[in-house]
């Protein structure tokens, strides 16, 4: 790649129960971005359409083949002549036998307006901690199947979704496989998982791929205090695992360089994924 630097912008922008003034605020976050920092690449975050919860997922749903909100975004690259991440929403999909499957599904489209990428969440976000939160997804969204990534001048890019961070494999096969430099995970914690792991796993995934990693939250929206109460605290991390830059809760813009000479410096300096024992263990994509 002949660019070596490149500015990436996270929307951290409220969702409410209104999906004009949704994409209305979309639409806002992604012009103050350009204003602020004219950044390369665009992120919303997960559910930026449809507040996060269950209950919202048939109400808000849309087809890939007739949907408002991808229209939206995709004359907003075309105009802007960026690339946007397009977070996630509810897509719903007909099977053969006429059933709807839902899935939480991330777009992203290039400068001319076309989607190159689309992931459908692989881990659905099944949890139970006593007392404090109990949210299960497999209820209501079925999982996807891909590891997806996307090619720009600057480097290639993994996409996962939120809880997609925990399993470590995923992102390794997008590195071992994809060669990627950055991983971006649209991603709405709550406030009890949030700080006990946003930042740590964070941090595990660019040191385990010496990567760049952002992950773009909705903020919190304190207004609703019933509804679903998110951490917040957009970040991008380097290939150490330093923090870039970040913000609290509220509504925000993150804006950052990647340099991605701090790529080939770590895997110069600290190179794990030369030292892998390949006789002893395979990162493996059984879909192959």
């Amino acid at each position: 790649m002949s660019t070596q630097k490149f500015k990436i912008a996270l929307c951290q922008m409220k969702v409410v129960d209104d999906k004009s003034a949704n994409l209305a605020n979309a639409k806002k976050f992604i012009m103050d971005s350009i204003e602020k920092g004219n950044p390369d690449l665009i992120v919303l975050p997960e559910f930026f359409n449809c507040p996060m919860g269950l209950q919202y997922v048939e109400k808000y749903a849309e087809e890939e083949t007739n949907s408002e909100t991808l229209n939206h975004i995709s004359a907003l690259a075309k105009s802007t002549e960026k690339y946007i991440v397009a977070g996630s929403l509810p897509i719903k999909e007909k099977t053969a036998d006429d059933k709807i499957n839902y899935y939480n599904s991330a777009y992203v489209f290039n400068r001319k307006g076309e989607i190159i990428a689309r992931h459908n969440k692989v881990h659905l976000f099944d949890i139970d901690i006593p007392g404090k939160i109990t949210f299960m997804e497999s209820k209501v969204l079925s999982s996807g199947n891909n590891f997806t990534s996307f090619e720009t001048e600057y480097c290639n890019i993994g996409i996962g979704i939120c809880y997609d961070i925990r399993f470590p494999e995923y992102a390794q096969v997008l590195k071992k496989e994809k060669n990627i430099d950055m991983l971006i995970y649209p991603a709405a914690f709550n406030t009890i998982t949030g700080p006990l792991h946003w930042d740590l796993l964070m941090r595990s995934r660019a040191l385990d791929n010496n990567v760049h990693i952002a992950m773009c939250s909705p903020a919190r929206n304190t207004e609703n205090p019933q509804g679903y109460q998110c951490h917040g605290f957009s970040t991008v991390y380097d290939p150490m695992a330093k923090s870039l830059a970040t913000t609290s809760f509220e509504e925000d813009i993150v804006i950052t360089e990647i340099d991605l000479q701090k790529n080939r410096d770590i895997e110069m300096q600290i190179p794990t994924w030369k030292q892998k024992r390949n006789d002893m263990y395979r990162i493996t994509n059984n879909q192959k």
